[in-house]
């Protein structure tokens, strides 16, 4: 690969990361399973890297990237990924710290969407990141007035496992 493409490369994963951390968040239980996935997030982006053409944003297309990675891995326990190598020490990358101890009311949160299926959980992730109706719609492959209406449902769903 080129140093430009890269270049390129680093620069992007820099300034999205969060992304990744939040991903790993919602798809893992411990800090070890999530320095695992947010590691083959990574990979699994700068293997497609070179396959990116520009057509949507970087960090919509990552999320794509990331979920699809996190669903899979955590469905199939037992699939073994092949990796390329990529060495971060060589771009001076430093993954950022991630508080863990974060505040009650987002750890019961996070509980409470931890207990979501694959598709509903990235739909709230999406929500909560601000995306619009019509990036979500594109990014998970299906339409607005779908993704409209498993948000509304979604949003009951949490009410109920929060308020019991």
């Amino acid at each position: 690969m080129d140093s430009d493409l890269e270049q390129s490369f680093v620069k992007q994963l820099r300034e999205n990361q969060n992304i990744i951390h939040k991903i790993c968040r919602l798809y893992t239980s411990g800090e070890d399973a999530h320095k695992d996935l947010f590691q083959e997030i990574t990979i699994q982006l700068w293997k497609a890297f070179p396959k990116f053409r520009g057509e949507s944003k970087f960090s919509t297309w990552a999320y794509r990237v990331a979920l699809n990675t996190a669903i899979t891995l955590y469905r199939k326990s037992t699939r073994s990924i092949t990796t390329s190598s990529f060495d971060g020490s060589k771009h001076f990358i430093k993954q950022e710290d991630y508080n863990f101890e974060e505040e009650e009311q987002i750890k019961l949160m996070y509980e409470a969407v931890y207990q979501l299926n694959d598709i509903e959980k990235a739909l709230v992730f999406m929500y909560l990141e601000d995306k619009g109706y019509d990036e979500i719609s594109a990014t998970l492959g299906i339409s607005g007035v779908n993704a409209r209406v498993k948000m509304n449902r979604i949003k009951t769903k949490l009410k109920k496992i929060l308020n019991p």
